[in-house]
């Protein structure tokens, strides 16, 4: 059985259903403050949208995107109790659109952390691993940042902010000598490079060599750091089966919300799943959760089958974006509930 000590995953992660009204809009019911808010209109082809607490509200990223930081005023405009504000602007607010927001909890607008060669802002939550990290870079290979995790990433995402650069993707899965990446704003295979400086993360800095992408000189980056906590987060990998009654992907707990990507196959999109956008087609399976949105797109959503169950996810396409037979995908996984948690209660299954 797979034992938690976060019984309940929506203090940390919680995704946010709401309609654009073109104006001022106060969206509640996160039931946190989030430090981290991902926004996506579902019904028009806009941007989707990043705003964390160490950039600060208004400075926006956009993952379908290399652009550098913009101050946005009419986006995101605060991270409130319950949840955020959101301005006039179409990416963020459209009138009449649906949306969706996806939210983390970290730990405020960070604080110094001096862990690595290069000094950074860290906020974080060790609790739920996952943290937000702020640096400049040195154009130094080998240079270490602080993520104040207290434990190995399993997954880091690294943007340039002060100038255009992709968002570079570290994944343990990727490759064992870490000189491997993927690009989240790309639907490139994974490909070879040293961005890593073929260092392994520890459990206090992740490594990075001189190019441009990660650490040169002078350039202000951003790195989203994921840790696995077992029963609420997994990032792990998968292989295709080419069959409608697809690969069963086990993560110990039900998932809310799940990102993944052919890692062999170029020109395939990162497709995003969650347990609150949409539910069964006729004649689907029950557990069914078709509607899906890229990371690298600003594609209104779309339709795919997708099983999200209790213990894991399950692919119904044969297609190579989520189940090309023999083909290796990695995948990003937060939880609704733990199969069991602490409390030694189970989950149920949908």
């Amino acid at each position: 059985m797979a034992y938690t000590t976060i019984n309940k995953s929506t203090d940390y992660f919680n995704t946010k259903l709401f309609t654009g009204n073109g104006g001022t809009q106060a969206v509640t019911g996160v039931g946190f403050q989030p430090d981290w808010v991902w926004l996506k209109s579902r019904s028009v082809a806009d941007s989707p949208i990043l705003f964390d607490a160490v950039r600060g509200v208004t400075k926006r990223l956009m993952t379908n995107s290399t652009g550098a930081e913009s101050t946005e005023a009419q986006e995101v405009q605060s991270f409130d109790s319950d949840g955020f504000t959101v301005g006039s602007s179409d990416n963020a607010n459209r009138s009449g659109a649906t949306m969706v927001g996806w939210n983390w909890k970290a730990n405020g607008a960070g604080s110094s952390n001096t862990d690595g060669s290069i000094t950074s802002t860290v906020s974080a939550s060790t609790t739920s691993g996952f943290s937000i990290v702020k640096y400049t870079g040195n154009g130094t290979a080998g240079a270490t940042i602080g993520h104040g995790l207290g434990a190995v990433p399993a997954q880091i995402v690294v943007k340039g902010i002060s100038r255009a650069e992709s968002w570079e993707v570290y994944n343990q899965n990727l490759d064992p000598s870490n000189g491997s990446y993927m690009r989240w704003d790309s639907t490139q295979a994974s490909a070879g490079s040293s961005y890593w400086n073929s260092t392994s993360p520890t459990s206090s800095v992740f490594t990075v060599n001189s190019a441009g992408g990660v650490n040169a000189s002078g350039i202000e980056y951003v790195a989203y750091c994921f840790s696995e906590i077992k029963g609420y987060s997994k990032f792990g990998s998968y292989i295709g089966n080419g069959n409608a009654d697809g690969t069963f992907v086990y993560t110990g707990f039900k998932p809310a919300f799940v990102i993944f990507k052919n890692r062999a196959t170029a020109g395939t999109d990162w497709y995003m799943y969650d347990n609150k956008r949409g539910g069964p087609a006729a004649g689907v399976y029950g557990n069914n959760n078709k509607y899906f949105l890229d990371v690298n797109s600003a594609d209104a959503e779309g339709n795919e089958s997708f099983d999200l169950l209790s213990n894991g996810f399950k692919c119904r396409i044969t297609n190579n974006f989520q189940n090309e037979s023999g083909i290796p995908f990695i995948y990003m996984a937060f939880a609704e509930a733990p199969l069991v948690g602490s409390n030694n209660v189970p989950c149920t299954a949908r």
